[in-house]
């Protein structure tokens, strides 16, 4: 198992891990209807630079035969609004109204926005592997916590985070449907200073 940085040839692997991990948030974030389109506006999401979706937020799990096995896309919460505007702006721009992003992430937190780990894959350790990854990231970033939010009908993903150390907090709503925010708090290395 290797965790390394996404890059261009990984958009359709990419979009279809981040598509299994937020679902029917993933329809209305790109105004898509069918799945082949929302993947197509995820992989074009991906090709962008400077929004939520975009290459330089994935980390990418591989497994044997270099196949991709799982992704985690990150940020930190000090940025939603800047990497959220032009998924709004093209959502406006192609006539949906209803273009409002719910915020789910807090200011001081690096944010774990999608983790995917393909069903192939799933039960080896990889979705924790990745949390690690994005935990040191976080860190060495200078990020005092790391939050991610779960569907509050996803038990066993509530449970795998409470046992990484992550606690709940608050309740949120994304899409109309409630979610838990649940928060780490992280050991930042000597010589980074803490986002607060």
């Amino acid at each position: 198992m290797l965790i390394r940085s996404a890059g261009p040839a990984d958009a359709a692997a990419v979009s279809k891990l981040v598509l299994l991990a937020i679902e029917n948030i993933a329809y209305r974030l790109t105004g898509e209807r069918t799945e082949a389109a929302v993947l197509a506006k995820l992989a074009e999401y991906y090709r962008t630079p400077g929004n939520r979706f975009s290459a330089e937020r994935h980390a990418l799990l591989v497994a044997e035969g270099n196949e991709p096995a799982g992704t985690i896309l990150c940020y930190g919460g000090d940025q939603t609004d800047a990497l959220y505007a032009p998924i709004a702006q093209q959502l406006y721009e192609a006539g949906i109204e209803d273009a409002v992003q719910d915020r789910e992430a807090d200011e001081d937190e690096y944010y774990i926005d999608a983790v995917a780990v393909a069903p192939a894959y799933q039960g080896r350790g990889f979705a924790k592997a990745l949390i690690r990854h994005a935990e040191l990231e976080a860190a060495a970033r200078g990020y005092a916590a790391i939050g991610l939010n779960v569907d509050i009908e996803k038990e066993g993903a509530r449970a795998l985070y409470a046992r990484l150390g992550f606690e709940e907090d608050k309740r949120v709503s994304i899409n109309g449907h409630p979610y838990r925010h649940m928060r780490k708090t992280l050991r930042v290395p000597a010589g980074n200073a803490a986002k607060i």
